[in-house]
């Protein structure tokens, strides 16, 4: 029986840049879901309602709507790294800001709504650029590997994040959560700086930016296998990820917890979806993708049915990490599977398709999930969102030659 040679799950890191690029990543994304867990639950605590986690939610994704496709047209015209600085020190002024406010105790809900904003807006233009940047970092052969480690720092920052900042949150209050956050963009502002790339080859264009951004668009319409890995972004976002936005409601009102275990069970989410992308990291160069594919989607609305009526606090959390494992085995294998296809030329454009379908989708889910669970209560909605999903795991059926070709 041949053993299993777990370094190769790793064999990314051998690259130097992307070992910096992981360490500052791990420690700012951890930072970063400390603030989106202590906002949310602050936003609960001011409100009391899930209507207004909605509408924070989609006042931080509108922009990838709208500002996204420029994003991915910045990563192509100019040195992604400099678009992710900006982008990062952006990010680190805001959550400066919100720390402000909260220690001076003059925080209210539409406070967080404008920087949530400004926070998504930043974003637009930092997530096609860091989805572009990966493929500079290593060796093209292990291009599959690293995206998937990639995928990891954001999972590795679920996990973490979210657990810290329920202590936190309970212990010191918001404000240090929204401290931390800002403190540790500064380890990824460094790794980036301290980073030795090749000179940037840059290829002189008369073509206009409208003109670029169509003939990305034009790529990903006339490739079959990347508009129905797309579809199925969008279905996941909406009726998958943006539940999570429903969580500070259901740890209270369902769960009868606190912060602490709002923290824990995104965590669990978190631990499910870290489980997932070393999964992938490890099995990239296996031609199995497309079975972890669809066995995401096949069990992701069995747990969300399971999850919609279970009120037992172990339970929920297993269930938890199971529907972590499914959604970012879906995205990670998604994400490999699109940059595997597209052009070196094109591909800020095309990740800002991806962005813009997965991360645009959120806002739309937010106030859907926002909307339903005003009107009939938050298991009603989980309900609701695993029968759609079970509708599109039941259309794999019906494209099953491409899904093949994957």
């Amino acid at each position: 029986m041949k053993s299993l040679n777990i370094g190769k799950t790793f064999t990314s890191l051998k690259s130097p840049n992307f070992r910096l690029w992981f360490i500052g990543q791990v420690v700012s994304v951890a930072g970063t879901w400390m603030q989106a867990t202590a906002q949310n639950f602050l936003v609960y605590e001011l409100t009391q309602s899930a209507a207004y986690l909605a509408i924070v939610g989609f006042a931080n994704g509108i922009p990838t709507i709208i500002f996204t496709l420029l994003g991915g047209l910045a990563a192509d015209r100019f040195s992604k790294r400099k678009v992710i600085v900006i982008a990062q020190a952006a990010m680190m002024v805001l959550a400066g800001i919100l720390a402000v406010l909260a220690f001076t105790h003059l925080i209210q809900p539409w406070h967080i709504v404008v920087l949530a904003f400004f926070l998504g807006v930043a974003n637009s233009f930092d997530a096609p650029a860091r989805q572009a940047f990966v493929v500079d970092l290593v060796e093209r052969e292990n291009l599959s590997n690293a995206i998937a480690l990639n995928s990891t720092i954001f999972n590795l920052g679920a996990v973490v994040g979210p657990a810290m900042a329920g202590l936190v949150y309970a212990w010191l209050g918001p404000a240090w959560c929204f401290t931390i956050n800002s403190i540790s963009f500064i380890a990824v502002i460094s790794a980036l700086i301290l980073m030795k790339l090749p000179p940037r080859l840059v290829i002189s264009s008369i073509s206009s930016p409208f003109t670029k951004l169509t003939e990305g668009l034009k790529f990903v319409i006339n490739e079959p296998r990347i508009r129905l890995l797309l579809g199925y972004m969008a279905v996941l976002s909406v009726f998958g990820f943006s539940l999570m936005t429903l969580m500070p409601a259901w740890s209270v009102k369902i769960l009868g917890g606190d912060v602490r275990l709002n923290g824990l069970l995104l965590t669990a989410r978190g631990a499910g979806s870290l489980i997932g992308a070393l999964m992938i990291a490890y099995i990239s160069s296996h031609f199995v993708r497309n079975k972890i594919w669809l066995t995401g989607w096949y069990l992701m609305p069995l747990a969300l049915f399971a999850f919609a009526f279970m009120r037992w606090i172990p339970g929920s959390f297993l269930l938890l990490v199971l529907m972590g494992w499914c959604m970012m085995s879906v995205l990670n294998i998604s994400n490999a599977l699109i940059q595997s296809y597209v052009l070196d030329e094109m591909r800020g454009r095309v990740m800002s398709v991806f962005t813009l379908v997965f991360f645009g989708s959120m806002p739309i889910g937010a106030l859907v999930a926002g909307g339903l669970a005003t009107a009939f209560g938050e298991p009603a909605t989980v309900m609701i969102s695993a029968g759609v999903i079970l509708m599109a795991t039941i259309g794999t059926l019906f494209f099953r030659k491409t899904i093949q070709q994957f």
